[in-house]
């Protein structure tokens, strides 16, 4: 499925390039009007990203989250600084459908894991972003991509398979926000390889034809934000490739 992504700082819709926050573009403080375009356009699940609460814990946007979630009729799974149990809950009382879990599933995976009984593997998708080398080793990022966690993509995925592991948003760093195109060969390799994961794949999609190539890759979802922001295409033409290929 096609996922539009929002990013939200202060209420707004932004974008930062590869994860800068120097670096932002501004789409304006309607997100919910986009949202519910979203829905109307056919979205079967959002993706929302409080990056205020990301940099900065105490400031999470609970309030603005609570009245997109509520304002839609779809389920939304919801990111930015997870840190702990009570954000978990805070985001799934909100009325996420799931919370999506980064760095502090490098970080603390004891406590991650501990998530995962508590609220259920449907209830977490795991956010994990690379840096592939050369060798193809894909060195996972963590703390807004701003340090390297010395830990591969597969070695996190296996630490939480005996969990019931389920839902994995992947992105390779190197495209996101740059509308260049996702990494096929990436995903092609890790579906392949953990056929029981849904797959989501992030980072890079700027045209239609980067959707197409994505179709036999094994992803099951293709989370979008600049390129719809930016009306590279519309929602609805998306699914619609998406779905006919």
């Amino acid at each position: 499925m096609i996922i539009p992504a929002l990013d939200l700082i202060e209420g707004q819709v932004v974008r930062l390039h590869q994860g800068d926050y120097r670096q932002q573009r501004d789409y304006g403080d309607a997100p919910l009007l986009r949202l519910r375009d979203y829905q109307h356009q056919g979205a079967q699940l959002l993706h929302l990203v409080d990056l205020t609460g990301a940099k900065n814990p105490a400031a999470r946007q609970i309030p603005l989250l609570k009245s997109l979630l509520t304002g839609v009729d779809i389920p939304v799974q919801v990111g930015g600084g997870i840190r702990n149990t009570e954000d978990v809950r805070a985001l799934l009382n909100a009325g996420a459908t799931r919370a999506v879990v980064g760095s502090t599933a490098v970080t603390q995976p004891e406590e991650v894991r501990r998530w995962f009984a508590t609220y259920g593997a449907e209830a977490i998708v795991l956010a994990l972003d690379v840096r592939i080398d050369q060798h193809n080793r894909k060195e996972v990022a963590i703390s807004g991509w701003q340090e390297a966690a010395g830990v591969t993509l597969e070695a996190v995925i296996e630490q939480f398979l005996p969990c019931g592991l389920k839902h994995v948003l992947c992105t390779d760093i190197s495209r996101d926000g740059t509308l260049q195109g996702a990494n096929v060969a990436l995903y092609h390799e890790v579906a392949t390889r953990y056929p029981q994961i849904a797959f989501q794949s992030s980072g890079g999609i700027g045209s239609l034809a980067d959707i197409a190539a994505l179709r036999g890759s094994g992803v099951q979802g293709v989370i979008v934000g600049r390129a719809l922001l930016e009306g590279k295409f519309t929602l609805t033409e998306a699914i619609s490739c998406w779905q006919n290929g």
